[in-house]
């Protein structure tokens, strides 16, 4: 499995932690959260998946707490993981992080996790979910927020 980001280091404990993540296209837009705490970053949808959920409910749970939308023909793209530490959980984290692509289908309620807002963006003119499918994953040296498995972009 590929990996993004630092390499674990050896003394610590590490927790393993599965989660699902959207690209959300509509026609030649793209669905991003925006997360206040504990960093200012845009993010793909998603989160971790529940004891007793399966990836495809987590999506779906996880897309509608951070966007309010819910979503149709979720599409596997790939899977990766990566080593980090999660303060809001303080814990360190072998995080598992299965991408899907899906179509945000229908607005249905107000964002419900706190410190989340979500919006439609345009997809720059050089990217598109065909090339996002393609494309390599980026290389070591890479600025972190292209590394981050819960960043989309950076200017």
């Amino acid at each position: 499995m590929r990996r993004f980001g630092n390499v674990p280091d050896l003394e610590k404990k590490y927790v393993r932690r599965p989660g699902v993540y959207a690209i959300l296209t509509r026609g030649d837009q793209i669905l991003l959260t925006y997360q206040e705490e504990p960093d200012f970053e845009f993010q793909l949808p998603g989160g971790g998946i529940d004891q007793g959920e399966n990836s495809i409910q987590a999506l779906h749970r996880e897309v509608l707490e951070e966007t309010g939308w819910l979503i149709s023909k979720p599409r596997f793209l790939g899977v990766y993981k990566r080593f980090v530490y999660m303060p809001e959980y303080k814990i360190y984290a072998e995080k598992v992080c299965k991408i899907y692509n899906a179509i945000p289908s229908l607005k249905t309620s107000n964002i419900l996790e706190k410190g989340h807002s979500a919006r439609l963006h345009q997809l720059p003119d050089n990217l598109s979910v065909a090339t996002a499918k393609t494309k390599p994953p980026p290389k070591a040296g890479v600025p972190k927020a292209q590394r981050e498995c819960d960043l989309v972009s950076t200017p």
